[in-house]
């Protein structure tokens, strides 16, 4: 081991000897005195027409129309549900509303990569809207949109400029979907339904955003079955992806109740390593973990798991963790995605030789197994994977002159 990296890899056993595995969110979800119907399955929806002297007979109906015009058409307002008879649309509009996420900021890259800092409304008065991060990247065969599903994040992985952050609180669903609708809203996204995929610009979705979605397990639960439904927006769960760090309790139910695909945050092959890098391997070490992923619902060469692997120089990238990795995963279907490390203020790790990632990338290939490099999107606006984090965060002035200088490199 080099001096330079001897000297990361005490930097990073320090780490992990101050931070704690979890932290504790520091507020809860108040709800509005008015609140929107995103988010509502079919039988809340028909919940809350009952709640306002619908008829129990005509409850369906009515909250199939409603789910029409919100997740297949993806109207702004009840005054545009013209099969929904005016009284009704007047009445709804009393009591509810078909709001999502606020857009604050919207930036755009080089790449074309999109970041959205969407407002969030507070249902306390006079409290500052909460804020998230959403980053949709266009693909010639695909457009991906990264969703967030906390406020903050619960977990402390010390390479991810995320994990920097407080636990504020966990999405809603209603939020963890609004973000999916806005995105279509910016993208005109919603015109053209009826042609499959024809003029589609999100294709893809990736539960990777700010966030462990499995510690928000039944609102990612909830959001993802709407989104995945055939008769609502309509991607197909073989196109979702969640990823995890690994909450172990939660990945078979997400087989068993979700069905999306599975992504695993890995990044290490020993566990002295990833207790360092995702303290989290202290509560879930990595048996555990690959005991949980061979007992995937419906893992199989066409439905692989998705191990993430982020390339850091001097402390994971040696052809002797190659090895490891691929004698590690035998027995699992796994494809394997080496992500080059993004660079954020204040990180104490680089990212490792190019030389170095394809030596490590042609080892695990020759052994069997897909292992792309993900090509990094969006540096210049810091959406690329790990970077995102909340404006709302109060960046020191050495970070603020770090992000300038990040931004106005090619």
């Amino acid at each position: 081991m080099t001096p330079a990296s001897a000297e990361a890899s005490t930097a990073v056993e320090t780490h992990a000897l101050q931070v704690p595995l979890e932290k504790i969110a520091t507020e809860t979800y108040v709800p509005l005195a008015k609140p929107s119907l995103i988010g509502l399955s079919r039988a809340q929806i028909a919940e809350k027409l009952g709640s306002i002297g619908v008829k129990p007979a005509q409850q369906k109906m009515r909250s199939q129309q409603i789910w029409h015009w919100l997740y297949y058409r993806g109207v702004q307002s009840f005054a545009e549900m013209s099969s929904i008879s005016k009284d009704m649309r007047v009445e709804l509009e009393q009591h509810f509303t078909v709001d999502r996420p606020e857009v604050a900021v919207e930036q755009i890259s080089n790449d074309g990569t999109r970041k959205w800092l969407l407002k969030l409304p507070s249902g306390t008065h006079g409290e500052r809207a909460h804020e998230v991060e959403c980053v949709y990247i266009p693909e010639t065969d695909r457009g991906t949109l990264c969703v967030s599903s906390q406020v903050g994040c619960t977990l402390n992985c010390s390479f991810c400029h995320t994990g920097t952050q407080r636990l504020v609180r966990n999405l809603t669903p209603g939020e963890i979907v609004g973000q999916i609708m806005v995105a279509r809203d910016r993208l005109n996204d919603w015109a053209d339904r009826d042609t499959p995929n024809a003029n589609r610009r999100i294709t893809n979705i990736v539960m990777m955003g700010m966030g462990e979605p499995l510690y928000n397990f039944d609102a990612v639960r909830d959001a993802l079955l709407i989104v995945s439904d055939n008769e609502g927006i309509g991607i197909s769960r073989r196109r979702i992806t969640l990823s995890t760090s690994g909450v172990v309790p939660n990945i078979k139910r997400t087989g068993e109740e979700i069905g999306v695909m599975l992504a695993i945050s890995l990044h290490a092959v020993r566990d002295e390593l990833r207790n360092e890098l995702v303290p989290l391997n202290k509560k879930y070490p990595l048996k555990e973990l690959l005991q949980a992923c061979r007992d995937y619902p419906g893992a199989s060469n066409a439905r692989r798991i998705t191990f993430e692997y982020v390339m850091l120089k001097g402390i994971n990238d040696s052809l002797e963790d190659a090895k490891l990795l691929v004698k590690m995963l035998k027995g699992i279907h796994a494809k394997i995605n080496l992500i080059p490390f993004n660079p954020w203020p204040g990180t104490r790790y680089e990212c490792s030789d190019w030389a170095q990632i394809e030596a490590f990338s042609e080892y695990v290939f020759n052994a069997g197994y897909s292992s792309p490099v993900r090509t990094p999107r969006g540096r210049d606006i810091l959406a690329a994977c790990g970077q995102l984090k909340s404006e709302t965060e109060k960046l020191s002035a050495r970070e603020r002159q770090a992000l300038r200088a990040m931004a106005m490199t090619d």
